[in-house]
């Protein structure tokens, strides 16, 4: 079975298209072009880059993309290269929650947060009225204008002598 370069190569020249028009159409640069027909992976900075040209190339000349990119994906597993789709993502908690926090707009995320201020604010007031509601109004007060007399009135002074 020919290889995904071969049949790009050989649909483009079944269709009698050059490099250069296939260049034209895709925007794909000429090197990339030649590297994909020659089956030299190395060029490319990462799979993701070689699925999308050859996807773009595929589905130009109106080959079976599915197919092709199948073909791929073992070629570039063959070639020591993983293919992005066979490797699952790995994700942990903190992906989680970052991908729940990216669903969130500006718009719904100010008014949100203004709601969650204002029930804060309204729980902490009646937490405290609520704890003030409880205690002894005196309790904290010390020795003020009404200070206990430390004489008793059981025994008068004396006068002083002169």
């Amino acid at each position: 079975m020919p290889t995904v370069g071969e049949q790009l190569r050989q649909a483009r020249e079944a269709q009698k298209l050059g490099i250069h028009e296939i260049v034209d159409m895709t925007k794909i640069r000429g090197d990339h072009i030649r590297a994909l027909e020659a089956g030299n992976y190395s060029v490319f900075s990462a799979p993701v880059y070689i699925r999308g040209f050859v996807r773009s190339y595929a589905t130009l000349l109106k080959l079976n993309t599915a197919q092709i990119l199948e073909q791929l994906g073992r070629e570039l597993a063959d070639s020591g290269q993983v293919d992005p789709l066979l490797t699952p993502p790995a994700r942990g908690v903190l992906d989680a929650a970052m991908f729940q926090l990216s669903k969130f707009s500006h718009r719904m995320a100010w008014p949100a947060l203004g709601s969650a201020a204002v029930l804060l604010l309204l729980l902490g007031g009646y937490l405290l009225w609520t704890h003030y509601q409880k205690g002894d109004p005196t309790a904290g007060l010390g020795a003020g204008l009404y200070q206990v007399p430390t004489n008793s009135g059981e025994t008068l002074p004396l006068p002083s002598v002169r």
